[in-house]
């Protein structure tokens, strides 16, 4: 079953819960030394908690500060510091669903420990179960997109290609393996997993757009990522050299670099002879 599905909540309930959750986690501040330095934490007791209970309590203790209580955002800082002595700003989570919440605890991309740093992969902070929870609790904020379920083995690769040359190789490079862009790091796609690129062109993370069904179908996606799960680990180097994959300008500037040694070394040959 999806994170996050089958849980129906009433508002006024989930305020209530996400009030209490955050009194727990403030009375949590001070075994919270003990955590890691990252400033992940964590109830006492885990186990005796429903899931729902402890996805409220992780992210009363670790995303509260930078999202508010309700999930409506913090869209200027606040004096108090959170979780890892962060302070608070951050977009509002009501009604993202599981898919985007899977897509950045899953990856590492949360917790940040600066909010005006761009989220990358990271190593992942919490257990699958404390993902799953965490997952769970800002699913029951407000109605939103599900984890999807892609399925490249339904994909053509050709086709793929051609999606990807025409709405991400402009920054992720043709082969997946990442770039620069103005303002932001692209990262590669060879860690990836088909859910976790499903979840990114629909989200759009970061400066990355977004990719509707209108724009890209369910099929098309299937075929999409198939095509990245087929290059991203071992990409093609028809040239015989691929030099990082790091893009056609560098590699068109370290040929020009090969060339002028080589006409260099030609003229000094050719000079050397005819002083003899």
């Amino acid at each position: 079953m999806r994170a996050g599905a089958g849980i129906v909540r009433a508002r006024p309930v989930r305020a209530a819960l996400a009030a209490a959750a955050l009194e727990l986690a403030l009375g949590l501040a001070a075994p919270a030394g003990a955590q890691p330095p990252q400033g992940i934490v964590r109830p006492t007791d885990e186990r005796g908690l429903s899931q729902l209970q402890l996805g409220a309590q992780l992210y009363a203790g670790n995303c509260a500060s930078c999202h508010g209580a309700d999930g409506r955002g913090v869209p200027s800082p606040r004096p108090q510091r959170g979780a890892g002595g962060i302070v608070g700003q951050g977009p509002p989570l009501a009604g993202v669903g599981a898919q985007a919440a899977d897509f950045y605890l899953r990856t590492g991309y949360m917790p940040l420990s600066d909010p005006h740093e761009q989220p990358k992969r990271s190593r992942v902070l919490f257990t699958a179960g404390e993902r799953r929870a965490l997952t769970a609790f800002v699913a029951s904020l407000g109605t939103g997109p599900p984890i999807p379920s892609p399925d490249p083995a339904a994909g053509s690769v050709a086709e793929g290609q051609q999606l990807f040359i025409s709405h991400c190789a402009g920054c992720h490079q043709a082969v997946a393996q990442g770039g620069v862009v103005t303002g932001a790091r692209v990262p590669p796609l060879t860690e990836a997993t088909s859910v976790q690129i499903a979840e990114a062109v629909r989200i759009g993370p970061y400066v990355m757009p977004s990719f509707s069904r209108t724009d890209i179908s369910d099929a098309q996606l299937n075929s999409l990522i198939r095509y990245v799960r087929s290059v991203g680990r071992h990409p093609p180097d028809p040239g015989g050299w691929g030099i990082g994959h790091i893009g056609p300008i560098p590699e068109g500037m370290v040929t020009w670099m090969v060339a002028a040694v080589a006409l260099v070394g030609v003229c000094l040959a050719l000079g050397g002879r005819l002083r003899s």
